[in-house]
């Protein structure tokens, strides 16, 4: 997003009111109108072709160029965190389920399986084989969870595992990894025994912590697993064939992937690596790109090009996260509601962001999270906000007094360094200036240093967000559970924990969702965090390029349905 002067922030109980409701409804009606406005010219323009062409796509050699946001940490399945990393592990690697181009679970590695109360058995094909020609087997399965859930890996994303049996156990440190209930006993099957029924194990599946990896190619990489293109045996529909660090990666269409329904490409070539959407727009302009997510300034400029604009959910969920941990003053919940109550996200989303693609967040779980028999938020409404400076004041004074201050040292509160959270923490250093006269001290960090920073606890309020990993409810309910490595503000609650025990184990889907009902409510009380927005896009793509999506499970930009068509040109 372009760089742009501060909102003018209101500092009395007025906005907390009706007015407040009113003027958000008004502008929400507004931007509706603009998007249906963008929507029917879009439609329009989309009969009119795009004057992109070049660089984007090469029709002799069958290949696009597209952009990374970031340069990928690492490429271990087993270890990675990251939306990159995702991205490009989502066409390199094939776990032992996938999804297709609706979002349905399809057979993967595996072309058949069953989930039983007490374990699951998957049957792999004879034909999935690494990059290298060898076949992949149930042996790479087993031996890449049991690394996964080895303490010595360190793997954030361990807990993902925690519903096969003794996995939660062998993550702490109390019985090996040999003990893991995962069984090659073939090539091809591969048996797996619960901790507890596991009913959606069929989507957990299909994340990229439980990817395979053969143990003779990772032993000889010694620790650079991951690391560099050479320094990985890959699986999907695609190969990095060249990566130069902090520049640019080439994909090579895999010749041993098993299925002809994917990977219709020969070269996908990440020739840039850059947040900057500016210059983002300005490469799918030039036509060096074939895609590119819009910001609220770029819609007139996308507008008079005639492209044709397309909206997605991606189903993200960006919040303020607290850090919890002994001795900082956000530890304190009188602290923590002060903030709490001396905000309001409508006013973040429609006053200062300005971006018709997000909506108000009010919960922990997005607006899409299905429940039992409707979406989740209609059967468990999100607890109700009022901003109220009278209260957020007196909860901050009952927190000074607690915490024997005199006066509330500057507060550090980390940030990304892109222009949106830039500005979103611009936003919230006034605003908790002028409401609570604190001095937050904003520490912008690249992407990288951002997270070592927020891994380490260096931070007292951090500009973070959660993208869903499975079609479940779970995968924004445990994120606070006291286990989870990405709880980073190491939020620890045995109530949190006992609800979301339930959430993993229950059976009957109305008692589960009452868990679920009851982390929500949680997360408000203890204010483990404080909602900002939810995140959609709005996004151009060339036209001779089908089948690209953008998905809110998964990678957030998939090409691996993906082919050229110039038949309209």
């Amino acid at each position: 997003m372009n760089e742009a002067s501060t909102t003018s922030i209101t500092t009395d109980d007025s906005f907390t009111s009706s007015a407040g409701k009113q003027l958000g409804l008004y502008t929400l009606y507004a931007l509706l109108g603009l998007v249906a406005i963008i929507y029917m010219l879009s439609v329009a323009a989309g009969n009119t072709g795009s004057n992109v062409s070049g660089g984007a796509v090469n029709v002799e050699r069958n290949s696009i160029t597209i952009t990374l946001r970031e340069e990928p940490p690492q490429l271990d399945a087993g270890r990675a965190t990251d939306a990159s990393s995702f991205v490009v592990l989502a066409h390199v690697m094939e776990g032992l389920i996938s999804y297709d181009d609706n979002d349905q679970l399809i057979p993967g590695v595996a072309e058949r399986w069953e989930i039983r109360e007490d374990g699951a058995t998957f049957w792999l094909r004879d034909d999935a084989m690494w990059s290298d020609g060898q076949p992949v087997t149930a042996h790479d399965f087993e031996f890449a969870w049991k690394r996964v859930l080895d303490p010595a890996t360190a793997a954030e994303y361990s807990f993902i595992m925690y519903s096969i049996k003794n996995a939660e156990a062998i993550n702490q440190g109390d019985l090996p990894k040999e003990m893991l209930a995962v069984t090659a006993t073939t090539d091809r099957i591969l048996d797996i025994e619960f901790e507890r029924p596991t009913p959606y194990f069929d989507k957990l599946a299909a994340f990229n912590t439980y990817f395979p990896l053969r143990e003779d190619f990772f032993e000889s990489t010694n620790g650079r697993y991951g690391s560099d293109a050479d320094m990985m045996l890959y699986n999907g529909p695609y190969v990095v064939a060249e990566w130069v660090h902090g520049s640019t990666m080439l994909w090579t269409k895999n010749p041993y992937y098993w299925s002809d329904e994917k990977g219709f490409l020969d070269e996908i070539v990440t020739a840039y690596i850059t947040q900057d959407v500016n210059a983002k727009l300005n490469l799918f302009k030039d036509g060096q790109i074939v895609d590119t997510h819009l910001v609220a300034p770029m819609l007139p400029t996308a507008m008079e090009q005639r492209w044709q604009i397309d909206r997605v959910m991606d189903g993200s969920v960006f919040f303020l996260e607290f850090n919890h941990r002994e001795g900082r003053i956000s530890d304190n919940l009188n602290f923590r509601k002060a903030l709490q109550l001396a905000q309001d996200s409508s006013e973040l989303v429609y006053k200062v962001l300005k971006e018709a693609s997000y909506l108000p967040a009010e919960s922990l779980f997005p607006v899409w999270i299905q429940g039992v028999e409707d979406v989740f938020r209609k059967e468990y409404p999100a607890p109700e906000h009022q901003m109220n400076l009278a209260r957020a004041r007196e909860h901050l004074e009952m927190a000074r007094q607690e915490l024997d201050l005199g006066e509330f040292p500057p507060i550090i509160f980390l940030s990304g360094d892109t222009p949106v959270s830039l500005l979103a923490a611009e936003y919230y250093q006034q605003l908790y200036k002028q409401n609570l006269g604190l001095e937050i001290r904003i520490d912008a960090q690249i992407f990288k240093q951002r997270l070592a920073k927020m891994t380490s606890g260096d931070f007292d309020i951090v500009l973070a967000g959660w993208s869903p990993d499975y079609f479940d409810a779970l995968t924004f309910g445990d994120l606070f559970a006291s286990w989870n490595l990405n709880n980073r503000g190491r939020y620890n609650s045995e109530e949190m924990d006992r609800h979301i025990r339930i959430a993993q184990s229950e059976l009957d889907p109305r008692k589960r969702m009452d868990a679920f009902g009851e982390i929500q409510r949680l997360a408000y009380d203890d204010v483990v965090i404080i909602p900002m927005y939810e995140r959609g896009w709005s996004f151009v793509v060339d036209p001779r390029l089908k089948g690209f999506k953008r998905r809110s499970v998964g990678p957030e930009t998939d090409y691996n349905y993906a082919y050229i068509d110039v038949s309209g040109n």
